[in-house]
């Protein structure tokens, strides 16, 4: 319930100066948050985090951060979870899935693209120029092709040859923690308090065809509210999915849940309904206040932070020590 009181002590103000908006105000009363701008992602990634943080400077937005961000590791041929380079599905394609989500509650997102480096911005494209939320393969292609968006071959010398490689024993076992295991997850807040998130990925290697995870899933691998904040995810998306694990961790934080603790959570939703001791899981979460949180099921976890101008690497709480 409202209080009067404040209520009435609001109103006056605004009142008095026309031109200040309530939520100028509320933010005023709670001294604005000093952690904004921030830019955090999954894993160790200094660079997909000064991509995002150039395009924060000079008052731009966290969703052109996030973009941009996560299509540094997109673009990185040694980077072998994410966009070119990434590991293909075990009959030697590299299919991507990606999705975006802006401070208004807008989405777009790709499935099963194939030949498109920057599924990324095919999935900003979704969200900014179609009625749909999600596109997925043929279609999706043709979308990206429609719009601009070069076709070319994303499988790479090296990951071509650890493919062949593959094959001779053909055995399927996701590894935990493998090449950052498989995703990128961004989230940013802009000098306005704006959040957006960004989550890209090749998918496990050697995946069934057809196969897609978490990543692309609106409140599975990502998930935004702006009154809130944002989660992202990362590990084997088959957990992640089961539980809406992103959309968790903000419903957590909506009931008063700090990141850490939504975060957390979130992973014991997990542990408590499945065989956890060889997969990895992993969730990122920042609130409207810029405070952060970080957990996983197993050790090897680690995020990048940009706050305060200064960029580190840590590694994130574990379930299991």
């Amino acid at each position: 319930m409202i209080n009067r009181r404040r209520f009435l002590s609001v109103s006056s103000l605004a009142g008095l100066f026309p031109a200040l908006s309530f939520n100028s105000v509320s933010a005023h009363q709670n001294n604005a948050p000093s952690g904004i701008p921030l830019v955090i992602s999954t894993w160790n990634q200094p660079k997909a985090n000064a991509a995002a943080q150039a395009a924060l400077n000079g008052g731009g937005s966290a969703l052109d951060a996030v973009e941009a961000g996560v299509r540094v590791p997109e673009a990185d041929p040694n980077d072998m979870s994410v966009g070119y380079g990434g590991r293909p599905d075990r009959d030697g394609r590299v299919t991507l899935d990606a999705c975006i989500m802006d401070e208004k509650g807008n989405a777009g997102s790709v499935v099963f693209l194939e030949h498109i480096m920057h599924p990324i911005s095919v999935a900003r494209a979704v969200m900014e120029k179609t009625p749909h939320v999600m596109l997925a393969g043929e279609g999706a292609l043709s979308f990206a092709l429609s719009q601009g968006f070069r076709k070319e071959n994303l499988l790479t010398k090296a990951a071509e040859k650890e493919w062949r490689e593959w094959l001779k024993t053909a055995k399927y076992k996701p590894i935990a923690n493998i090449e950052r295991h498989d995703t990128i997850g961004m989230l940013a807040i802009d000098e306005k308090g704006h959040i957006s998130g960004a989550c890209t990925t090749s998918g496990l290697a050697y995946k069934m065809d057809g196969r897609v995870g978490d990543s692309p899933i609106i409140g599975a691998g990502l998930f935004v509210d702006n009154e809130i904040g944002g989660a992202c995810a990362t590990g084997l998306g088959e957990l992640v999915m089961r539980t809406c694990g992103s959309f968790l961790v903000v419903e957590l934080m909506r009931q008063g849940r700090t990141p850490q603790q939504a975060c957390e959570e979130a992973v014991m939703r997990i542990v408590k309904k499945q065989d956890y001791k060889d997969i990895q899981v992993g969730f990122l979460a920042v609130n409207k206040q810029g405070e952060t949180g970080a957990f996983s099921i197993q050790k090897g976890f680690n995020y990048t932070l940009t706050q305060h101008k200064q960029t580190s690497v840590t590694d994130a709480q574990s379930y299991l020590k």
